[in-house]
């Protein structure tokens, strides 16, 4: 099935066309099929019923009310923890690129120097992309004790996962004429990646980067769960304590951080794009 927008009797309209021939048709109507199944198995899988929800408003209801007005006594004491908490992301993400060049660069079909070099690369970065955050903090914590330390290791090591795989699959779609023209004059390996490939993907790759250190000041909120410092830790508190107008107060600085580190990264990939 084909939807184009074509201009009929000087207005635009939404045509579709319709397939004449019946495998078309019976390909059209599998795939219907086949999406509407995998969503009924989805729903049922996942025990999703509004009932339950509506059922639950009062529960929501109340929980809200303890929130409320947020105990604004305790922002003095939010202060250093927010700090270590955008400190364990700029550190994490500047690690995470670290150790994403390296990987993205050999596992890179089309400049890695060798087929084996290129599948152990690809392994490594799929293995960090499938452990969480959280249990590399426990890792860290076990290994260098309580602290912001181990919570930068956890985003290091897990970001440099997603970065290293678009930085290989970046690489990989490069326009192949630039890199075989400078091989063809004699230009070794690393002139060819210095003056081909860095200037077609170091925009895409800041942008990316930018973006995962947004990523990384919101999952350093989440490992205060297990001690790795920041924020995180005293929204933890809060909330095993019960002190729910002490929870909504970090939750407003967490949010009011995430708007500005959002705006600087915004603001910084405006002026490299």
């Amino acid at each position: 099935m084909l939807s184009l927008i074509k201009k009929i009797n000087n207005e635009w309209c939404l045509a579709i066309d319709i397939p004449k021939d019946w495998k078309s048709i019976f390909k059209i109507f599998f795939w219907i099929v086949l999406f509407l199944m995998t969503l009924t198995w989805s729903v049922k899988g996942t025990q999703f019923n509004l009932y339950r929800i509506s059922l639950g408003i009062e529960g929501i209801s109340d929980i809200l009310s303890r929130m409320f007005p947020p105990n604004i006594n305790i922002v003095s004491r939010l202060i250093k923890p927010t700090i270590e908490t955008i400190q364990m992301s700029i550190v994490g993400t500047l690690l995470a690129i670290t150790l994403s060049i390296p990987l993205g660069v050999l596992g890179a079909r089309n400049i890695t120097p060798n087929p084996l070099l290129y599948g152990v690369s690809r392994f490594i970065l799929n293995a960090l992309r499938a452990v969480p955050e959280v249990i590399f903090a426990i890792i860290f914590v076990s290994a260098v004790g309580l602290g912001p330390f181990p919570g930068t290791l956890a985003i290091g090591v897990s970001s440099s996962g997603m970065l290293g795989k678009f930085l290989g699959d970046s690489i990989e779609n490069i326009d192949p004429g630039s890199l075989e023209a400078l091989e063809s004059t004699g230009a070794n390996k690393i002139q060819a990646i210095v003056y081909a490939v860095i200037p077609q993907i170091l925009p895409e790759f800041v942008s990316l980067g930018l973006f995962r250190w947004e990523m990384n000041f919101r999952a350093s909120t989440i490992l205060g769960i297990v001690g790795a410092g920041g924020i995180g830790f005293e929204l933890m508190t809060s909330m095993r304590l019960f002190k729910y107008q002490e929870m909504t107060m970090t939750l407003i600085v967490i949010l009011t951080v995430v708007a500005l580190v959002d705006f600087i990264a915004s603001t910084i990939r405006k002026k490299i794009i």
